[in-house]
Formats: structure tokens, C-alpha cells, sequence
């Protein structure tokens, strides 16, 4: 990895996102770039004032973010709609990651759609680490939610490449639905036959996963895979809560006009809801993708 910018709001929030870039920059060698977004939607003056005092706030932080020291690392102020500014400040610098803080949630009801993380991972092409949870070293238990797509393998390839998670610490989870278990329960077959048909089922998935795994060029230990009998975003949650994960995967889907739709269901459940931290890497550009 050549570089990272993390976008600041001067929170606490984004201070989590400052520790882990300086984490991940002493760790791969990459350079960093602080880039905070002032409003343009407001006076001149206004903007100057506000400019000249992120430039003193991030000297401030660059100097006393210890992850940060005796790393290569640069601030950036830009003006316009946060998540445009965010974006134009990789593009930029040609990053090859953008780290932020959680957004926002609300005390009874969590909107993830709209928020400036969405944008910036839904508007992009960078892969985005939202970093949720407590910034203590290197990512050392991640899991990564395969579903038998592109998407979730570029995702994992990904990880890989930046050097954020090593293989042998890898462990994924996989999720099916046994589909004639809800009529058989209906017709009152004994338990013990309902059993022999999920657990056929389950081999068969594990199967077709191993396929899957293999033709994708993915080495994963066997005990390291999760096999769920259960909606997705659930059995992703109770994983990542069993094994302790400090670092979740998921691949998001193609962009559209429809917000809901652009990250995937399970994407944007992950990225609303999980306290750990969630590595979202978007599909391939068309122009990124190769030649027949």
C-alpha cells in the first residue's frame, strides 16, 4: 500500500480513524494524508476563518497522535460537500484507502443511507474502513462474509493486498438456507429426519463453497469457515461476536440510483449496525476490469 487519507471532523470519532491510519501507515509504509472538509455553502470570510483554523487543529493532531509520529503525513484542507471533498482528496493523492470514523447514529433510529460514510463508499472507488471499534494494535481476528459472488472475493483479495489482515488469521463466514425445511416442518416430520436434511444441505454448501474458494484463488483454513443456517447480517453479527473479530469484510454492489441497492442489503446492515470495525470495498470500475 502506497497510501491512505483519513478524513477528519476533529470528533473523537474521527480521532479513532487518525490512531488506525498511523497504525496502518507504520505497518505497510504508506504515507497519509489528514484531509478535513470546510463547508462552502457559507461567506468567504467565513471559509477562511475556518481553513486557517483546521490548518492549526491538524498540525496539532499530527503532532500529538502517537500512531501518527515518524510516519510520512500531510494535511489537506479542501471546501464543498463533505463526502466530494473526502473523494476528490484520494483521487488526488492517488490513495489506495480512505479511513473514517462511524457516522452518527441515532438513539432510536440508526439512518445509514445519507450519511457521509455512505456517500463516500457508495460515490467511490477506494475501499473504506469505517473504524468503529478501539484502536489497540493491528487487526488480528478478521472474518470476511463470503456469499459465492465477485464482489466478496474482490473484497477479501483486497484486505489482503493493502496488508490490513494476514491469511492465517482469516476466517469466513458463509451463510445458506436449507429451503425445504419449512415445509417439512410443516407436515410434522420427526426432528430427527428434518436433521439428516439440513445437515445434507450443509454439506452440500460447505461443497460448493470449497469449489468456490478454490476457483477464486482463496486459501482458507477449514476450521476458519462458518457455515450459518441463518439471514445473513444475524449470522455475520453472532460470528463476529463469537470469535471476538475486530475487523469485518464485506464486498459492496454495483452503483445506481437507488441508495439501498448500491452497497447491498447486508453491506449497509453490516456498516450500520456492527461495533467493530467494517472494511467495505466496492465493485470493480469498468475501467479497472480486464480484457476478454
Amino acid at each position: 500500500m502506497r497510501h491512505v487519507t483519513v478524513a477528519t471532523d476533529f470528533s473523537a470519532r474521527s480521532q479513532r480513524a487518525l490512531r488506525r491510519a498511523g497504525l496502518i501507515a507504520r505497518t505497510t509504509g504508506c504515507a497519509v494524508t489528514l484531509v478535513h472538509v470546510v463547508d462552502d455553502e457559507q461567506p468567504d470570510s467565513l471559509i477562511a476563518v475556518e481553513r486557517d483554523e483546521a490548518v492549526r487543529i491538524m498540525a496539532g493532531l499530527t503532532a500529538t497522535t502517537a500512531e501518527l509520529r515518524d510516519v510520512r503525513c500531510e494535511a489537506l484542507v479542501v471546501t464543498g460537500e463533505a463526502f466530494q471533498g473526502i473523494l476528490r482528496a484520494a483521487e488526488s493523492r492517488g490513495s489506495d484507502l480512505i479511513v473514517m470514523g462511524p457516522h452518527r447514529r441515532q438513539l432510536l433510529r440508526d439512518i445509514f443511507v445519507g450519511t457521509t460514510v455512505e456517500r463516500v463508499i457508495r460515490s467511490g472507488p477506494f475501499p473504506v474502513l469505517m473504524v468503529n471499534g478501539p484502536v489497540a494494535g493491528p487487526h488480528v481476528r478478521p472474518l470476511a462474509a463470503i456469499d459465492l459472488s465477485e464482489s466478496s472475493v474482490r473484497a477479501v483479495r483486497t484486505a489482503l493486498a493493502l496488508g490490513l489482515v494476514a491469511a492465517d488469521m482469516l476466517a469466513v463466514v458463509h451463510t445458506f438456507t436449507a429451503a425445504g425445511k419449512g415445509k417439512l416442518a410443516a407436515v410434522d416430520v420427526p426432528g430427527a429426519v428434518l436433521g439428516d436434511y439440513v445437515a445434507r444441505e450443509r454439506d452440500q454448501v460447505r461443497r460448493d463453497l470449497s469449489v468456490f474458494l478454490e476457483a477464486s484463488r482463496l486459501t482458507v483454513v477449514e476450521t476458519a469457515v462458518h457455515l450459518v443456517e441463518d439471514a445473513p447480517f444475524d449470522a455475520i453479527g453472532r460470528v463476529a461476536g463469537e470469535l471476538g473479530a475486530d475487523l469485518v469484510i464485506v464486498g459492496t454492489h454495483g452503483r445506481g440510483a437507488l441508495a439501498r441497492l448500491l452497497l447491498g442489503s447486508v453491506a449497509e446492515a453490516v456498516l450500520r449496525s456492527l461495533d467493530v470495525d467494517v472494511l467495505a470495498v466496492p465493485p470493480l470500475r469498468a475501467s479497472e476490469a480486464p480484457e476478454e
